[in-house]
């Protein structure tokens, strides 16, 4: 039930009415008309532009439009008051016994709340991490992982069908580097003396154990053969073992992705040349020169015939390469047949996860994508910025160069997954975040996990005392109607915000909105507990009240289920003491 959704019609519907009865124009376009919680809650518990939207095309006067709406809202027996604010804007009151009622909707749903069918069971691929299969995962894939992953469920949430795919890079020149790595650790576990690591390997020690499994499989059969005899398969020996390390580290953070995607598969199954066949065919490719990248002098440029997407017809900054000179594909190439695929295995709508370093690629990947499926399908790239890792306030310094970096593991074994998790949401996915060791991990208000873990554990505390306190505890025989204090009803109404909250963030692909909407609503309880404190009668439970503790118990219960649908979206269980 989303009562924000249910008024929107009902405004609708009343517009339908006046238009039937001649007051407004027939056929007017209602697809703006919004109904939503006022930002100043004393403007009451629901506000709705239609009037606003209504003007140019009814061409009246929008308080006179509000007027007629206002005057049909009323009459719902579910309305309080009805106000109209400036120009035309309509504020409506709701009954209290409207409000309570949401108690016994919720219960009645349980995590389930806010559930929806907006998607229609729609086809869409989120497509995160995709980390070259090099090393084992680091910070900024943590974020990534963990934004990708909470956007994927939130979509499932509101009914679309969700597919959650990994890019595997294993086609790049980092690949031979992999491999020659691998080698290197190889020999070592031969007992071979190779020295230290060589200028452009990786040097981290998470390749030890590679070169040991190479040696358990082939002994010495690699030991002094020209790299042209081993290259191959160390290649796929070592990018497989890398990727088993990615598969283990997204574990960690409760993280399964149903599909993984090589990049070679498009390499030797001829993806790539089918993609830039159907290019041609639509009259979108051609042999040309590019202008030189903005900061190049014009000596520093060789003029040399490439062949060229006509991305610029498509919103680009300028055509994109497909082809290099000596013939090789570019990594471009290899994107196009990538994102044809998709959308081949039936995805028109896809969204792929990005880190912002990669924000350059935007334009020319959503132009293909556009032009390939001449517009039916779209692309959305979320980019997530940099997390910058602190200690007490001082930045924790680190070198991937080196082999000396912060892995996704490190930071889960210290503070655990489900504070990571919640972090890692806590800002949008476009903005700087810090994650400081000590902060994540204080038990204060201005931990936002901690706070709203809190808030699910301080719920639980509650009904175990109430067992002890009373027998045959039933909420559903709840009387809400007794549920009239102030702060009583605000909780609710903050509750009755969340199948709203659910879908805007699920619309906008911004689960960080859940996070915050956790925060406010945790708020909320905590100000309800400590009025409590200072007032024996707003107490959750009663002890020579037990049917004002039954209405309370029902409605702390219903917050539960939902701070528990919430964590959920986010990957977060719940916590019941602390």
């Amino acid at each position: 039930m989303n009562i924000f959704k249910d008024f929107q019609k009902n405004i609708k519907d009343i517009i339908s009415s006046l238009s039937d009865a001649g007051k407004l124009p027939d056929g007017m376009d209602l697809a703006n008309i919004t109904a939503e919680a006022p930002r100043d809650p004393s403007h009451g518990d629901i506000a709705t532009n239609a009037a606003m939207v209504l003007v140019k095309q009814a061409k009246m006067k929008p308080r006179d439009i509000a007027d007629m709406i206002a005057e049909k809202l009323r009459g719902d027996e579910n309305v309080e008051s009805v106000e109209i604010a400036g120009p035309g804007f309509i504020n409506i009151r709701l009954k209290d016994a409207f409000i309570q009622n949401q108690v016994a909707a919720i219960l009645d749903q349980g995590i389930d709340y806010g559930r929806s069918d907006y998607g229609a069971g729609e086809k869409v691929n989120v497509e995160y991490v995709s980390a070259n299969p090099t090393g084992p995962l680091h910070v900024g894939h943590c974020r990534g992982a963990v934004f990708g992953d909470a956007l994927a469920t939130l979509l499932d949430h509101v009914g679309y069908d969700v597919t959650r795919e990994y890019y595997i890079n294993d086609a790049g020149g980092q690949i031979d580097v992999l491999a020659r790595s691998a080698y290197h650790r190889y020999l070592e576990a031969l007992g071979e003396t190779v020295g230290d690591i060589p200028e452009g390997l990786y040097p981290g020690a998470y390749l030890i154990p590679v070169g040991e499994a190479l040696v358990e499989k082939y002994g010495d059969q690699f030991k002094d053969k020209e790299e042209s005899e081993w290259l191959s398969e160390v290649r796929s020996f070592a990018s497989s073992a890398m990727m088993d390390l990615v598969r283990d580290d997204l574990k960690t953070l409760g993280i399964q992705q149903e599909v993984f995607f090589s990049e070679t598969s498009l390499h030797e199954n001829g993806g790539i040349q089918a993609g830039l066949e159907q290019l041609e065919e639509k009259g979108l490719i051609y042999t040309g020169v590019l202008e030189p990248p903005k900061g190049k002098l014009p000596d520093d440029w060789e003029e040399r015939p490439q062949t060229l997407f006509k991305s610029t017809q498509f919103g680009d900054d300028v055509d994109r390469a497909l082809k290099k000179s000596d013939g090789s594909w570019t990594y471009f190439a290899a994107d196009v047949a990538y994102h044809k695929n998709k959308m081949d295995r039936g995805f028109n709508n896809q969204i792929d996860v990005w880190g912002a370093d990669h924000g350059g690629y935007v334009k020319r990947v959503q132009s293909v994508l556009t032009a390939l499926s001449d517009g039916k399908a779209a692309l959305d790239v979320r980019l997530c910025q940099m997390v910058k890792l602190l200690r007490g306030g001082e930045p924790i310094k680190m070198s991937k160069r080196s082999g000396n970096f912060i892995t996704l593991r490190d930071i889960v074994e210290e503070v655990g997954k489900d504070v990571v998790r919640f972090i890692m949401l806590t800002r949008k996915n476009d903005a700087s975040l810090d994650f400081d060791f000590d902060r994540v991990t204080e038990q204060s208000k201005d931990n936002p996990v901690f706070y709203v873990q809190y808030a699910h554990a301080r719920v639980c505390s509650v009904l175990r005392k109430a067992d002890e306190a009373f027998t045959d505890i039933d909420i559903t025989k709840a009387d809400l109607s007794l549920l009239t204090d102030e702060s009583e009803l605000q909780l609710i109404k903050a509750m009755a915000n969340w199948p709203r909250v659910v879908e805007s963030s699920a619309l906008a692909h911004e689960p960080h909105r859940i996070s915050y909407y956790l925060y406010d609503l945790a708020s909320e309880f905590h100000a309800l507990w400590n009025k409590g404190n200072d007032r024996v009668d707003l107490r959750f439970i009663i002890d020579d009240n037990k049917e004002i503790t039954l209405s309370r118990l029902a409605m702390i219960t219903a917050f539960s289920k939902i701070i528990a649908a919430g964590l959920k979206i986010l990957g977060v269980e719940p916590v019941t003491e602390m």
